[in-house]
């Protein structure tokens, strides 16, 4: 693999990231919420004036864009599954900014996984 589809695998992976994590930001300041006949309009206005929500939309477009450019330079059966390391990046992040509780057994789950990307990216 070349720098240059690392570097692309890298970045489609963090904007996911952030874009997961903007998105989780954004539910948490609207709150729970359903999307039933009576509150869909008002529901869908409160989401589409979050900032945390549009972050997160944002980063999701640009990470399509920089992940299509990745895919064109690397197999995709290698580029996938780097994808797995947002697991990795998002139970730390959301542990770190969002207060979320990491057990052992995540730890372990999500260890294994990062062990399953280093044998593919080294394959």
């Amino acid at each position: 693999m070349s720098l240059l589809s690392a570097l692309l695998i890298a970045a489609g992976v963090l904007l996911n990231t952030a874009a997961q994590l903007l998105l989780k930001a954004g539910t948490n300041a609207v709150g729970s919420f359903a999307f039933t006949l009576d509150t869909a309009l008002s529901t869908a206005l409160r989401l589409a004036c979050n900032p945390y929500i549009l972050g997160g939309l944002s980063c999701y477009a640009i990470s399509l864009v920089v992940w299509l450019m990745a895919l064109s330079r690397t197999e995709v059966s290698v580029a996938y599954p780097m994808l797995s390391i947002g697991f990795a990046l998002n139970a730390a992040i959301a542990w770190w900014w969002l207060g979320e509780a990491i057990s052992v057994q995540r730890v372990v789950g999500v260890s294994i996984i990062i062990v399953g990307v280093f044998l593919v990216a080294r394959s």
